[in-house]
């Protein structure tokens, strides 16, 4: 059957001779196609930014559960306060990524215990299951963890107890148990009983009922609905937190993969952006890792698209750069992600992969290699990686930065250096307000059609840019879809 969409406009805004005019009609006939889109023309972009990750798609629900923040008892509070020594944080630098522990110690069979307050508070359920665990050693015989969670009016809508086993070396407990009530702001008691030291770390508590019943994984309904999305892409992990505040705070992928204990947390680099609204509880524990990120974009159809450092942090900010003599670790970073993602067992890398759980590749075909980058420091930095990229994997397309804007002298610059060192693919960023997308319709008209490709990496319509906080409104939003009208037609 003809589907038909008939939609009438009534442009107001346009001015007062508009409003002389007839309504328009518009038919659309659905099933009546005039081209081919590529289903890889629209994907999506994730980054760890307004908790995203952690207290967002990352299904963990404790708030800095290894006392690895700069703060360590951020997130947490002791319910009882006992005599001085009760509870004592180690720092073990033996210990690799996560040195922080808690030792709790019960002299006289005192009931110890800490409340953990989520991110914003924690979202639970009436009738799902969750499972508390936590890493312990050195048990005293007899010693019991009690957990409770509670709503805002502290009434326990749910509780277990978890018996330890008398154990000298760092081992896992873990139990189940329901939630009797549905609220966005639950908070976790934990309760620890019996006589001795008990040592304790990675107090978690996650939903049972995770993204493909994966343990400790990511949150059913939100990747539901980017899998409803049907993106041919996702691009991870960023954007600015790929390049960090400084070179020490940008985001390293080896250090977001194995063993989640062995992690090493570092402060979120929107933790301090805004100094209108500081978040000072906002790290990454990258329990969402590249792993993650590269099983993610396989669950859901996508092809990966994988931001790295170049060596530069962000321009923005420090700007600082890495001596281009120093610059090979950046490089064999690079290389060592497309053996992560595509090696074969027998590879050190492939070999991490598959004893993660995933021996076949993930299939990476594309790489981009900085973000937002500008000036002639990127094209030096970037002219080292593609050399090393064309003669090791000529298989992968190289994604390169074409700037914070698109337009202006750092754009035309990097714009011409790009199409001359024939990189595959030039990333075009654009954050304006909704005149520029109406105007740039025909952006592309002019592009050649030969050669470079051209990679949409973030954009949005913000009413009040440049000269403000940006705002989404239906103005803005028509002036995107404007836009992507032009994208469409150049699929091609």
């Amino acid at each position: 059957m003809k589907r038909v969409l008939s939609t009438l406009l009534l442009l107001a805004s346009l001015g007062s001779s508009a409003l002389a005019q007839s309504p328009i009609t518009l038919n659309v006939a659905l099933d009546k196609p005039t081209g081919n889109i590529s289903p890889h023309m629209w994907g999506v972009f994730f980054e760890d930014i307004n908790l995203g990750a952690d207290g967002g798609i990352y299904a963990e629900l404790v708030k800095n559960r290894s006392f690895e923040f700069d703060q360590p008892w951020m997130g947490w509070k002791k319910l009882e306060n006992g005599p001085e020594g009760s509870y004592l944080l180690l720092n073990d630098g033996k210990r690799k990524g996560n040195k922080r522990y808690l030792r709790i110690h019960s002299a006289a069979n005192l009931k110890l215990g800490l409340q953990n307050e989520g991110f914003r508070g924690m979202g639970v359920k009436a009738g799902a299951a969750y499972e508390f665990s936590v890493q312990y050693q050195s048990a005293a015989k007899g010693m019991k963890i009690h957990v409770e969670l509670l709503d805002q009016q502290n009434k326990v809508i749910g509780t277990a107890e978890l018996p330890l086993e008398s154990v000298g070396s760092w081992s896992e407990a873990a139990v189940k148990f329901p939630a009797n009530q549905t609220t966005d702001k639950a908070k976790l008691n934990v309760w620890f009983t019996g006589t001795g030291t008990l040592d304790v770390d990675m107090l978690s508590l996650f939903p049972v009922d995770t993204w493909k019943g994966r343990p400790k994984g990511l949150r059913k309904d939100m990747v539901q609905m980017l899998a409803d999305m049907k993106p041919g892409f996702i691009r991870f992990p960023g954007g600015c937190i790929v390049e960090g505040r400084d070179l020490a705070n940008r985001f390293q992928w080896k250090k977001t993969v194995g063993p989640i204990t062995e992690r090493e947390l570092i402060i979120n680099r929107w933790n301090t952006e805004f100094s209108h609204r500081l978040t000072p509880d906002y790290f990454q524990t990258f329990g969402l890792g590249f792993y993650e990120y590269f099983l993610l974009a396989e669950d859901i159809g996508a092809s990966p698209v994988p931001i790295l450092n170049c060596g530069m942090a962000c321009q923005f900010n420090t700007g600082e750069v890495v001596p281009l003599d120093e610059l090979d670790t950046y490089v064999q970073d690079a290389l060592d992600l497309i053996e992560f993602a595509n090696g074969t067992t027998a590879t050190k890398w492939g070999k991490l992969r598959a004893d993660m759980g995933h021996p076949e590749p993930f299939h990476l075909s594309m790489l981009g290699v900085g973000n937002e980058n500008w000036g002639p420091q990127y094209i030096e930095r970037l002219t080292v990686f593609k050399k090393a990229l064309n003669e090791k994997h000529p298989e992968i397309k190289i994604i390169a930065s074409s700037g914070t804007d698109p337009e202006g002298d750092r754009f035309d610059f990097l714009d011409d250096k790009l199409r001359a060192m024939n990189i595959d693919i030039i990333d075009e960023h654009y954050y304006r307000p909704p005149s520029w997308f109406l105007s740039s319709a025909n952006r592309y008209d002019n592009y050649p059609r030969n050669g470079v490709k051209i990679f949409a990496g973030e954009y949005a319509s913000h009413t009040t840019r440049p000269n403000g906080p940006g705002k989404s409104t239906w103005e803005a939003a028509l002036s995107e879809a404007a836009f992507m009208t032009a994208w469409n037609e150049m699929a091609t």
